[in-house]
């Protein structure tokens, strides 16, 4: 089943751990925008330009309010070694490897 979420639709809350194991909860950053930004695996030269990106324009997100994150399958040990590659050190990058 697809479901097409409009610009500016209100999310419902949801919680996953980062690549630090820390949680992150989406009504937290009630206020702020929050870009989910998914990519589908760890590891391929695309994803990693785009996360990258992300932490590079971390300080115009943030004139903007905005929360940018990245989002995955991959689990939280993938991701905390493919942030520790990148130099990603300050944009989350959320897990969503299943089982919850």
């Amino acid at each position: 089943m697809t479901v097409k979420i409009e610009t500016g639709e209100k999310s419902k809350d949801f919680s996953l751990y980062d690549q630090n194991n820390q949680i992150f909860k989406f009504s937290e950053f009630l206020g702020k925008r929050v870009l989910l930004s998914f990519h589908p695996l760890a590891w391929t030269s695309v994803c990693a330009k785009q996360m990258k990106s992300l932490e590079d324009n971390r300080s115009t997100f943030e004139s903007l309010n905005t929360i940018a994150v990245g989002i995955s399958v991959d689990s939280i040990p993938c991701k905390k070694a493919w942030a520790e590659s990148l130099a990603i050190m300050k944009t989350s990058i959320l897990a969503d490897f299943w089982p919850h």
